[in-house]
């Protein structure tokens, strides 16, 4: 067991495409957790190893990679930056003390970096950047730098400058001991030589390290007067007060390299362990009324931050060990389930291979299958505590499919697979359409719903078609009418008599024209009380299916006022058949519309695209509602119908060059314009015939 000061757990985030999962594959390379350096288009990277990441070449799901390092443990989490899969970017900074956020050298700060990074203050956790890519062309660490700086704050800073540019980099310059080290050979583990500061940046250099200087000696007073005074400041004392800068958000210190050369990665490994909090050194952590800390002693507290859907393991879950020590043959509590889990065996990983262990220890982060109850978000204690991590706030899932098995019969195998994916990933969307009976499956892009797929039959042996889900079409009125329904019936024995007179009207509720209301203005017992309930369910059925496309009504005020009724043969069906008749009669004459879902969207676009953007919203039906910048990129509002956005996400894909993305969240209910709403009955008619046919 690794005491908790000599561990670092650390997330690596970014942007998709910066470089992490080779950055991954490097830091393990050269702490000799595996042999030979992996590369991403070879398939041979210890995470990205599911078939599916192989062949779209990004990562889907976090991966956990313990290391040594200097005798201190560090556990290395590869997350997703693809904006599909953040879930998992966002549990795996909840758990740990840092962040390194790798950065393009080439495009700089991108969206997803922008939104980790908010997420990452909400959070106060210690964050480093790398700034990756540097050999590649039009790469420039300066230009970089001076972009991090805009989109982060004055206290980035620079504990490093490369030697070279583009693919004539060889190496790093570290301004804190203000010593070069040259890269010798990507094949080779600790390749990279000490060699003298080379003439042409000695000037830079010194330059950069007065910077890093002057953000370091605001950590403390008494620093930064002697720092003013012109008295040498110890390596010790500037480690120091860098990582007591670090520890929540007063420094951010950058460092470079080249992944896919393992240039840089020494200097990066040393920065992580000096530089970045253990879990004593960042301090406690409140969870509502309880607080806990890194200390072995105190009674245990885990908490699952990653549920992964084995078909043959069963559930494997990724887990924190906040307080005390989880060990292998021993029973805990499942606070949420209020039940008793027993925790067999205890898994860590080596590279690609997984080790059994005894225990992990406060601060330590591992794993542990075929839990029965326990999934992602609960916690594991000594004994039932009320305790609740709060959840990241997710984006809510924009692209939605209604989902079919091909085979007939799988339709419960489909769901209970589908039901363990979303054990795994939060942001899946799994729900049954009550207006039109679909099975429907939605995700954050088009990506998102095809990796589903794939694992529904990677994992689970079903297969699935995808057709693009209905739009949830409503129906309202816009004018008052009478309605009369009567139901008799006489055939031998007892009959059944019925009779109802309603007026309705439109709920003056402005544009939403949402909700229902009934009036019960039955005077004089006309019709006893005991049957009026049975008028209203009566109108309500009817309101299920309306007069104009067969679509749920809305937004109608329905007054009951006068009746008739029998002694003998009245009853509870007969009034709310008469109800039904009475409701369809005053819809056809109430001037009924079509209404459709108005979304209110909200998109992430390079400035380059803001024009092309709303120029396609316009032509999509959209209401632009404003714009400002956010970072490299700006942020636009619009509203904008349902059913013009249901394909919108590869056509935004391919409008910003893969670079923006949106989110949707449902606004009101607005009239169709007729000559759209003619082709929606038409469509609904010719549905209607096709299945009675």
């Amino acid at each position: 067991m690794h005491a908790a000061d000599r561990i670092r757990n650390v997330a690596l985030v970014g942007h998709r495409g910066s470089g992490k999962t080779s950055l991954h594959e490097a830091l393990l390379f050269e702490a000799g957790t595996v042999t030979r350096l992996g590369s991403v288009p070879d398939k041979s990277t210890v995470s990205d190893s599911d078939p599916d990441e192989q062949a779209r070449q990004m990562s889907i799901s976090a991966t956990l990679s313990p290391l040594i390092w200097h005798d201190r443990k560090i556990n290395l989490l590869d997350t997703p930056g693809e904006p599909s899969f953040i879930a998992d970017a966002l549990g795996a900074m909840r758990v740990c003390e840092s962040a390194v956020f790798v950065i393009n050298g080439v495009m700089g700060v991108e969206v997803t970096a922008s939104r980790l990074w908010a997420r990452a203050a909400e959070l106060d956790i210690a964050r480093m950047i790398y700034v990756n890519m540097l050999d590649r062309e039009r790469a420039d660490f300066f230009r970089t730098l001076d972009g991090l700086k805009r989109a982060f704050g004055q206290h980035v800073v620079a504990t490093e400058i490369p030697i070279g540019t583009e693919h004539e980099i060889e190496g790093v310059i570290d301004l804190v001991d203000m010593k070069a080290f040259r890269s010798q050979s990507t094949a080779e583990r600790g390749a990279a030589e000490e060699i003298p500061i080379p003439d042409g940046l000695a000037d830079v250099a010194q330059e950069y390290r007065e910077k890093l200087m002057d953000e370091v000696s605001e950590v403390s007073d008494s620093l930064m007067e002697r720092y003013l005074e012109g008295e040498e400041i110890s390596h010790e004392e500037i480690v120091d007060a860098l990582k007591e800068g670090t520890n929540h958000g007063r420094i951010f210190p950058v460092v470079c390299g080249v992944a896919t050369r393992n240039l840089g990665t020494t200097r990066l490994l040393d920065a992580i362990v000096e530089d970045l909090p253990s879990p004593v050194k960042h301090g406690s952590l409140q969870v509502g009324d309880v607080e806990l800390t890194a200390t072995p002693e105190e009674p245990l507290f885990a908490y699952v931050f990653k549920t992964r859907a084995d078909p043959f393991a069963g559930r494997i879950n990724l887990i924190r060990v906040y307080q005390g020590a989880m060990r292998a043959d021993s029973q805990v509590l499942n606070t949420r389930a209020h039940v008793k889990e027993r925790i067999g065996q205890l898994v860590t990983f080596n590279g690609k291979e997984t080790e059994h262990v005894q225990e992990f220890g406060p601060g330590d982060i591992g794993a542990v299958a075929k839990l029965k109850e326990t999934r992602a978000g609960d916690w594991l204690a000594f004994r039932d505590e009320p305790i609740e991590m709060p959840r990241p706030k997710l984006p809510a899932p924009v692209m939605a499919f209604a989902v079919e098995p091909k085979s007939r019969g799988d339709e419960e195998k489909v769901l209970s697979s589908l039901r363990r994916l979303q054990e795994e990933d939060p942001t899946i969307d799994l729900h049954r359409d009550q207006q039109t009976g679909e099975q429907i499956v939605a995700g954050l892009s088009q990506v998102h719903v095809e990796v589903i797929v794939d694992r529904l039959r990677d994992r689970f042996g079903v297969e699935v078609t995808l057709k693009p889900p209905r739009v949830p079409y409503r129906e309202t009125i816009r004018a008052s009418a009478p309605g009369h329904g009567r139901h008799k019936k006489q055939s031998g024995g007892r009959g059944q008599f019925g009779d109802c007179h309603i007026e309705i009207e439109p709920l003056a509720d402005g544009t939403d024209r949402g909700g229902f209301e009934f009036v019960d203005a039955i005077k004089g017992g006309v019709i006893p009380s005991s049957f009026i309930p049975a008028v209203e369910k009566g109108v309500r059925e009817a309101m299920e299916s309306g007069v104009v496309a067969g679509y749920p009504v809305q937004g109608v005020r329905v007054r009951l006022h006068d009746g008739q009724y029998h002694s003998v043969d009245s009853s509870e069906i007969a009034f709310k058949l008469a109800g039904v008749q009475a409701m369809k009669q005053a819809l056809e004459q109430a001037s009924p519309v079509l209404l459709e879902p108005i979304m209110l969207v909200t998109l992430s676009v390079p400035e380059a695209s803001v024009g092309d953007v709303i120029g396609d919203l316009n032509s999509r039906r959209g209401r632009p509602q404003g714009m400002e910048p956010s970072g490299a990129m700006t942020e636009i509002k619009a509203e904008v119908p349902m059913a013009e956005m249901l394909t919108y996400a590869p056509d935004l894909r391919s409008i910003t060059q893969g670079q923006g993305d949106y989110t949707l969240e449902f606004l009101r209910y607005e009239e169709v314009p007729g000559h759209l709403a003619q082709k929606v009955v038409a469509a609904a008619s010719e549905e209607r015939e096709a299945a009675h046919a």
